[in-house]
């Protein structure tokens, strides 16, 4: 049997030397839940958070074969983890994902050439609660508040842009999730406005956002094209890693 833990500091050694931020926005207890298998002395966990589970500790079947519904992106620990899913979940899609360094020291008025760049017939808006509702509509967009699990939440804790186009949303930029020092961006376009520079610049005017309130803006990249998008704003790669992909009875990410 699996427990949601409230205490996540009996976890936290766990997780050291895993930088990521969703990892941090549980063990913060700021969004997303804990779970194990033994609540008083756990030798493993789940962090899970938004679609993403992350695997660490001891590989535990059980954590991994009562995963959240839905579809779920696992995250191991390492390679004794990846046996450990691919066992429980053999239909399981294993995915390569790109991890970009936590450090960057952005160029602002770098940002601000890029952000300035937009478009003739495009704004760009903070999400505001308006904006939340607009965002709700299109699945395309919802991703970009959906992980805080209401407006309320959002609006406290979340941090937005998006791209308008005769006040449609075609694109934005906006925190998947939040942890204490920061945010973990989420960033979409919609098919046919791509390859305009909207994600770019938009990404750019959320960064500068972020820096403005001494939030970091954490970047995860899911293919080249991101990790390419990441580096045009400053960014720099770190590393692949494994993640598996688990479907379910609907996407969220």
């Amino acid at each position: 049997m699996i427990y949601e833990l409230d205490d996540t500091t009996k976890v936290k050694k766990l997780f050291d030397g895993w930088e990521e931020t969703l990892v941090y926005s549980c063990l913060q207890k700021v969004m997303g839940k804990i779970f194990v298998t033994d609540k008083e002395n756990p030798r493993s966990a789940m962090a899970f958070v938004g679609c993403f589970a992350f695997y660490a500790g001891e590989p535990d079947k059980e954590l991994v074969t009562q995963k959240p519904a839905g579809f779920v992106i696992m995250t191991p620990q390492n390679i004794e983890w990846e046996a450990c899913i691919e066992e429980c979940f053999p239909e399981a899609e294993k995915v390569t994902r790109y991890a970009i360094k936590k450090d960057t020291v952005f160029n602002r008025a770098h940002l601000r050439n890029i952000a300035a760049k937009l478009p003739r017939g495009y704004e760009i808006k903070a999400i505001d609660g308006k904006l939340y509702d607009a965002c709700l509509v299109d699945p395309v967009t919802a991703d970009f508040v959906s992980a805080f699990g209401s407006k309320e939440k959002y609006l406290e804790l979340g941090r937005g842009m998006l791209v308008l186009k005769s006040g449609r949303i075609v694109a934005g930029a906006s925190s998947y999730t939040r942890y204490r020092e920061g945010i973990e961006i989420e960033v979409d376009t919609v098919e046919e406005e791509r390859n305009k520079g909207l994600a770019q610049a938009v990404c750019a005017a959320l960064i500068l956002r972020c820096l403005d309130e001494g939030l970091y803006p954490s970047w995860d990249a899911k293919n080249m094209n991101s990790v390419r998008l990441a580096e045009k704003l400053g960014y720099e790669f770190d590393h692949e890693y494994t993640a598996y992909e688990i479907s379910g009875e609907e996407r969220t990410h």
